[in-house]
C-alpha cells in the first residue's frame, strides 16, 4: 500500500526544507498569494536534492488575502494567470535540473474550480496548453477531477486529514466551525483510515467515499513541523509507502 504526502511550500512558513524531508510532492507557491522568486528558487533547489517531485501552486493574484479571497473574473484571465505562474516556476525549476510534474491550486481558486466548471476548464486548459504531460492534483471526486480527466490530463485526488468535510465531499469553510481539526490522534486516525478505508466522516456524522491518492500535509503554524514527523512515522510503522503520485514524463 502507498499515498502521495504532499506539502504547499514557499509560503513564508520557514519548515520548508525540513518538510521536504517527509514528504514526496511539494507544491510550490508562484508568487501571486505567497513568495517570490527566491523562495521559489530554494524550495525547487532542496526538491531536487531530496528527490522529491516538484508541482506550482498557482492562484487568484491576491497576496492581501493569502489567495483565499473567492473572485470572480473572466475564463480567459485566469487562463492566463495560471500560465504565467506556471512560466515562472518552470523557468527556475529548468535552471536548477527540475522540471514540473503536477499543479495544484491554492486557495479560492482551487475550492471554486472544484465547483465552477467554467473556471476547473480554464485551470486545465492552461495545463494541458503548457504541458500536457502535467498532473492536475485536486479535491477528491471534484469538478476539476473531472475536467482534469476529460481533457486528458491525469487527476491525483487529494483529500485532507486535518480539514472538515461537508455531506456533499467538500471542505467546510475556514471562518465555520469545524474546518479545521487541532486534535492530533483524531487527524493521525483520520490519515489512516482514509488511506486505508477510502472514506472520511462528515461533520454531519455521515461517511463519504473518497479517492485517497494524495494527501495534503499542512506545514504552517508553530507545531506543525513537529505534527508532519508524526504523521510520516506513523505511515512508516503502518508499512504505508510514502511515494510521488505524479512523475515528470515524456
Amino acid at each position: 500500500m502507498e499515498i502521495d504526502l504532499n506539502a504547499d511550500l514557499g509560503e513564508g512558513c520557514g519548515s520548508d526544507e525540513a518538510l521536504l524531508d517527509l514528504v514526496s510532492s511539494a507544491n510550490i507557491a508562484c508568487g501571486w498569494h505567497a513568495g517570490d522568486a527566491n523562495a521559489m528558487r530554494d524550495c525547487v533547489r532542496w526538491a531536487v536534492e531530496k528527490g522529491v517531485s516538484i508541482g506550482a501552486h498557482p492562484s487568484f493574484n491576491d497576496p492581501e488575502n493569502f489567495g483565499r479571497k473567492e473572485m470572480q473574473l473572466p475564463a480567459s484571465e485566469i487562463y492566463a494567470g495560471v500560465l504565467y505562474q506556471l512560466g515562472a516556476l518552470s523557468a527556475i525549476a529548468q535552471a536548477e535540473g527540475g522540471r514540473i510534474a503536477h499543479v495544484k491550486p491554492h486557495g479560492a481558486l482551487y475550492n471554486q474550480a472544484a465547483r465552477d466548471p467554467k473556471i476547473a476548464d480554464a485551470i486545465v486548459s492552461a495545463v494541458h496548453d503548457f504541458d500536457p504531460s502535467m498532473a492536475v492534483f485536486a479535491l477528491a471526486d471534484s469538478g476539476l477531477v473531472a475536467a482534469a480527466r476529460d481533457a486528458g490530463l491525469t487527476a491525483i485526488e487529494e483529500v485532507f486529514a486535518d480539514r472538515g468535510y461537508q455531506a456533499d465531499g467538500s471542505l467546510v469553510p475556514r471562518k465555520e466551525p469545524g474546518a479545521l481539526l487541532d486534535d492530533e490522534e483524531l487527524v493521525l486516525a483520520r490519515t489512516l483510515s482514509m488511506i486505508r478505508e477510502h472514506r472520511v466522516q462528515a461533520i454531519n456524522g455521515q461517511w463519504i467515499a473518497l479517492n485517497a491518492q494524495t494527501i495534503c500535509l499542512h506545514g504552517d503554524g508553530p507545531h506543525a513541523l513537529a505534527f508532519a514527523r508524526r504523521i510520516r512515522a506513523a505511515l512508516d510503522e503502518a508499512g504505508i509507502d510514502v511515494q510521488a503520485a505524479a512523475t515528470v514524463r515524456g
